[in-house]
């Protein structure tokens, strides 16, 4: 199972520089993506520009969003554009993940309506697609049809939308759910949908290394997630902080069928990349 790190775009006091640093260690350790969480309403780096810096300093590592919360972008050119932009830039290493989201403030903030954020990322995929094929005037045309779409979500609609949509479905981080029962149930739906080819099957998951670390988490979490309620501590406490832990998770997710587990920090300190590139032995 690959392993992969998150950009640490949402911990407070992170600049350029130091996303720059994680992205270049990230690469030279060989862990495998580089993933980015996506908010409007909160004080981190945008996504899509933060994957284009990203491209400048590694070579290898895939760039992926994990997740864009694509629909309250409004229309889906400019979109296309910018992803396509990145995958060149990057000489074809972007994946693009997606999901509906469920902060009615980025909704709002954006003009775009919240209620029907389902119904539009679903018409935003095709239209994604559409942009990025040969003939389509979008350029720069990106090879192969574009960037792999993976969807994210754990509810019934969002497993449906990865199985008809989707290249690859994404498990968030702290569900209150197994994610071997969430794989099952996202393989389900695959078959349902009458899909012969096998997902890409991706997780997310939190790490906080060093003597202070469970401290760390739980404050990151709280802060991260203070309209979330409960979800920010259990995210907290579900937050890998041992070398031991990070062993276990990424046995127990690979012996649920996960092909990629990425793992977000809840620190801006770059040595975090070394740990857990030493931890997961890659």
């Amino acid at each position: 199972m690959d392993v992969g790190v998150g950009l640490p775009t949402t911990v407070r006091g992170v600049d350029g520089a130091t996303l720059l640093e994680w992205a270049r260690r990230a690469d030279a350790r060989g862990l495998s993506s580089l993933g980015v969480l996506d908010r409007l309403v909160a004080g981190n780096h945008e996504p899509v520009v933060t994957l284009a810096a990203a491209a400048a300093v590694t070579r290898r590592i895939r760039l992926a969003t994990t997740i864009l919360i694509a629909a309250y972008r409004g229309g889906a050119a400019v979109l296309a554009k910018q992803l396509a932009t990145v995958d060149e830039l990057s000489g074809g290493r972007l994946a693009v993940g997606v999901a509906a989201g469920g902060r009615a403030d980025d909704f709002e903030a954006a003009g775009q309506p919240y209620r029907r954020r389902g119904r539009r990322l679903d018409v935003l995929i095709t239209e994604l697609r559409e942009a990025w094929a040969p003939g389509s005037g979008i350029g720069p045309e990106p090879a192969a049809g574009g960037p792999p779409i993976w969807v994210g979500g754990h509810t019934d609609a969002a497993l449906r939308r990865a199985a008809r949509l989707g290249q690859g479905w994404i498990a968030g981080g702290s569900s209150s759910v197994p994610y071997a029962e969430l794989a099952a149930r996202a393989r389900a739906a695959w078959s349902a949908e009458g899909r012969t080819d096998r997902p890409r099957m991706v997780a997310l998951a939190y790490f906080s290394f060093g003597a202070d670390g469970a401290e760390r988490a739980v404050a990151h979490m709280r802060r991260y997630y203070e309209q979330a309620g409960p979800y920010a501590d259990r995210a907290a406490a579900q937050t890998v902080t041992t070398e031991s832990e990070l062993q276990r998770t990424i046995k127990e997710y690979e012996s649920a069928g996960c092909d990629e587990l990425v793992f977000f920090p809840c620190s801006g300190d770059p040595d975090q990349v070394d740990l857990l590139a030493r931890a997961a032995r890659t």
